[in-house]
């Protein structure tokens, strides 16, 4: 990118960001509580219900989400020195969801609120990295946008129409 960055645009994008992280982390708040209180009650039905919508959850937002930030949010700072390594790391954090998904599909009972609460503290550390550590270092930077990175990006931002990626195979997130 050779011409100067706007700022509005940049603060903008970052907040847009921000605002559907939280979104996302009160959803699966909600929905890990959910399973728990099921567990809980010993209510077999509805513990089946929640674990199921919990991962409807995580394979309709959770994991494309993911997918959609290892494109063009991560390939701007993957390739600066400053940038590698925490975006490596943040790579490495989403193996460790998509793996803990995987595990709460085949749990069930306590083993399952275990999976969905580890989820989500992996996905609260992994949204205050993002949220503190990477998208201001991308809209600090000269030569990368945060707001030209995200830009029809539903995913990562939960806003606009429909029109976003939908071809999310179950691979497409191995490196």
């Amino acid at each position: 990118m050779n011409q100067p960055k706007d700022a509005a645009s940049e603060a903008q994008a970052l907040q847009a960001v921000e605002r559907h992280h939280s979104h996302m982390l009160k959803q699966l708040n909600g929905l890990v509580a959910l399973l728990m209180e099921a567990v809980e009650a010993g209510d077999s039905g509805a513990e089946g219900t929640a674990q199921a919508t919990l991962l409807d959850w995580c394979d309709s937002e959770l994991i494309p989400h993911a997918l959609a930030e290892e494109g063009p949010l991560y390939s701007g700072p993957r390739g600066t020195p400053e940038g590698r390594l925490l975006v490596e790391g943040m790579l490495a954090e989403h193996r460790v969801i998509v793996d803990l998904v995987e595990e709460l599909r085949t749990s069930s009972g306590l083993s399952a609120v275990v999976a969905g609460a580890a989820i989500q503290r992996m996905f609260a550390m992994h949204l205050d990295k993002e949220n503190r550590l990477l998208m201001p270092f991308i809209a600090d930077s000269p030569g990368l946008s945060l707001a030209e990175a995200v830009k029809g990006l539903h995913e990562l931002t939960g806003e606009g129409s429909g029109h976003h990626a939908e071809a999310h195979d179950g691979g497409a997130h191995q490196r």
